[in-house]
C-alpha cells in the first residue's frame, strides 16, 4: 500500500510517497532542491531591473519582447545591448497581468531612470518622451552615448507608442 504526505515548501505544494521514512526524505529533499533552484532563478530579477521612482517603479526584466516574456516582465529587445549604448526596453501599460508602463506617461523631462543589469547601475535623466508611430523603429537603433529607451502602448490607439528616452546621468 502506497502512502502519501502532502507539504509545502515556501508556498508551493507537493504530494510525497512516504512507504518508508528513506523514501519520504528522498522525496522532500528532491522537492526542497527544485524550490531552491527556482528560488534562485527569482534572485536574478534582483539583478535586472528598472527602477523609476516617480512612478513608484521597479520591475524585473527579461530578454526579449514576447507575449510570454510581456505577461510577467519588462521585455529588453534583443537586438538592442544590455549595458553600453541604446538600451531599449517594453512593457504593457493597462489590460495585463503585469502593467509595468502603466504610469510612464506621467514622466517629463529631467526625471529619473535607474536600470541596472547584474552589477552594472545607471541612472538616466529623461531627455524624450513623445507618441510616434508603431512602424517607427528609429528610437531603438544604437547609439554612441548610453540611453535608456522606455517602449509601450498608448491607450486606444493601436497604430502609435510611446517612446520615452533618458540620457545617462
Amino acid at each position: 500500500m502506497i502512502n502519501y504526505i502532502d507539504f509545502s515548501i515556501n508556498k508551493i505544494k507537493f504530494k510525497a510517497d512516504f512507504t518508508s521514512e528513506q523514501t519520504l526524505i528522498q522525496n522532500i529533499s528532491i522537492n526542497s532542491n527544485q524550490v531552491l533552484e527556482e528560488d534562485s532563478k527569482k534572485n536574478t530579477d534582483n539583478e535586472w531591473y528598472v527602477q523609476i521612482g516617480k512612478i513608484e517603479l521597479k520591475a524585473p526584466i527579461q530578454e526579449g519582447t514576447t507575449k510570454e516574456i510581456l505577461e510577467d516582465y519588462v521585455g529588453h529587445f534583443e537586438e538592442s545591448p544590455k549595458n553600453i549604448g541604446n538600451v531599449c526596453l517594453a512593457a504593457h501599460n493597462r489590460g495585463y497581468k503585469h502593467n509595468y508602463f502603466s504610469r510612464i506617461k506621467e514622466l517629463k523631462e529631467g526625471d529619473e531612470i535607474t536600470y541596472r543589469y547584474k552589477d552594472i547601475e545607471r541612472t538616466y535623466i529623461v531627455t524624450k518622451h513623445e507618441i510616434i508611430k508603431n512602424t517607427d523603429w528609429s528610437n531603438l537603433e544604437d547609439t554612441e552615448e548610453n540611453i535608456i529607451t522606455l517602449i509601450t502602448c498608448v491607450e486606444n490607439e493601436p497604430e502609435y507608442r510611446r517612446c520615452i528616452q533618458g540620457i545617462e546621468k
